[in-house]
């Protein structure tokens, strides 16, 4: 018999931004390394920009402003790197960053102003600084730490680049010796992590490569420490494909949704196929899960570790508009990658690490508008937080493509037509949604209204390359 299920509540309603903490708002010039760049240049693997917490807590209103109602930070504990995936001490907020004071002001502003903060778990893998690691450079066979790594001789070659690692790491790079959770004592210094930020405030963990710590046992472990402190925390792993093995209710309540992204990409901006033979692989990914694993996943169409969404897109704004209409209207809590709402550019890591641009005339402001319309309207649609999904429209030979969530009075219609330069007028059928004859769909981004009539909405009309929502209309 499955184990039963149940995402927190509260993600259904998320709309999340991910921050990647140096880049997104210097607060306090005072914790800046000496070293720090100018703000907006161009970054580099190794540059620091000052961004802190304390810029975060200043920007609370904008975040409001935009409509977020949830945070995800990049790793926010004590490294060398700005991207702190090479974790020193799990326990201490980085000096660069604040302090444990700074982070419980952002936690109660956050909390005060209803918004959630869930945490970067780099838990596979640490930094050469970790103090376990340290004393294995310094006391090599004599170290007590020893079984807290995968070592294969003395002494380490943790800086000599000429010759490869003697110790495994995070896709050999030495600077990030990978941890052994099959030891007791690592198990319960990782779980002694997981509980302190949860104790300090934290809404949930997003979990680094949980898949490299192959231990359903680990994770199960982990969930129930978690599960124990917040039985409301949230428990994310970043997973690139199959997420059937922890999402089936001992583990993890959702995965970065990558497989979608990648989906939507192939169809919408690389134009691999039309939207039949889109709909036949998405409603297999529809199928994949368990039906309340879906609103638990985290739907990403950018983060860290891509190229800039509109990069991609190649400067298309209208694409990257059809991209967000579609996150905001699928199940699952949609994220936006800082800066991803002004339309900020960026290549490969580094480059889609940018200074966020605090100067207005350098945002598109219609795609940031845009973005903002659409997630009034996912909170103030509960149909498209918690409503069923339908598949409705998927055309053999037009790359036209609609879905319904909800039912009833309730419900709403998300359609799109991806064509290039034709516009296109089609009869829409409402199958299983239940919307009474007579009644009256109101389009809510062209005015347009559209009568219910044998089952279906006749004369559907989407200019080249556009999309809307239709709603019955009151």
């Amino acid at each position: 018999m499955p184990i039963p299920f149940h995402p927190p509540e509260w993600v259904q309603d998320a709309v999340f931004y991910q921050i990647f903490p140096d880049r997104f708002r210097d607060g306090n010039p005072d914790s800046d390394p000496p070293n720090v760049h100018p703000w907006g240049e161009l970054p580099t693997r190794t540059s620091f920009f000052g961004g802190d917490l304390a810029g975060v807590i200043e920007q609370f209103r904008y975040l409001l402003d935009l409509g977020v109602n949830a945070i995800y930070f990049n790793p926010i504990f004590t490294s060398s790197s700005t991207h702190r995936y090479n974790t020193y001490d799990y326990f201490r907020i980085d000096p660069r960053l604040g302090d444990l004071e700074t982070f419980h002001r952002l936690v109660e502003a956050a909390h005060r102003l209803g918004v959630r903060i869930v945490l970067d778990g780099v838990f596979n893998h640490c930094g050469r600084g970790f103090f376990p690691f340290q004393d294995v450079l310094e006391n090599g066979p004599d170290s007590p730490f020893l079984d807290w790594f995968h070592l294969q001789g003395f002494p380490l070659h943790a800086y000599e680049e000429q010759v490869p690692p003697n110790y495994t790491c995070w896709w050999n790079n030495r600077s990030l010796p990978k941890l052994n959770t099959d030891n007791p004592q690592v198990r319960y210094f990782l779980l002694s992590v997981a509980r302190y930020w949860l104790e300090q405030g934290a809404d949930g963990w997003r979990l680094d490569v949980p898949n490299e710590i192959d231990d359903d046992a680990f994770w199960q472990e982990f969930r129930g420490l978690v599960k124990g402190v917040n039985p409301e925390a949230y428990i994310v792993g970043e997973l690139w494909s199959d997420g059937r093995r922890w999402l089936q209710g001992d583990q993890f309540d959702g995965i970065t949704n990558y497989e979608l992204r990648t989906l939507l990409l192939e169809w919408l901006v690389e134009d691999k196929y039309r939207s039949l033979a889109f709909t036949h692989r998405l409603q297999g990914l529809l199928e994949k899960y368990r039906p309340e694993a879906l609103p638990g996943q985290l739907n990403v169409l950018g983060s860290h570790d891509t190229p800039r969404l509109l990069t991609l897109a190649r400067g298309d704004v209208e694409t990257v508009k059809l991209l967000w209409l579609f996150i905001m209207t699928w199940p699952g809590a949609p994220c936006i990658y800082y800066g991803d709402e002004i339309g900020m550019l960026g290549g490969p890591d580094p480059d889609c690490r940018r200074c966020f641009p605090w100067d207005e005339q350098l945002w598109n402001r219609d795609l940031r508008a845009y973005l903002q319309d659409l997630i009034a309207l996912r909170k103030r649609l509960p149909a498209l937080r918690r409503g069923n999904t339908r598949i409705l429209v998927s055309h053999p030979r037009r790359n036209v493509y609609a879905h319904g969530r909800g039912e009833g009075r309730d419900a709403v219609v998300m359609a799109l037509n991806a064509c290039e330069d034709i516009p296109y007028i089609f009869d829409l059928p409402l199958t299983g949604m239940e919307v009474p004859p007579g009644t009256t769909l109101l389009d809510l981004f062209r005015g347009d209204r559209y009568l219910v009539r044998n089952g279906r909405l006749e004369g559907v009309s989407l200019p080249p390359r556009s999309g809307t929502m239709l709603v019955v209309s009151t």
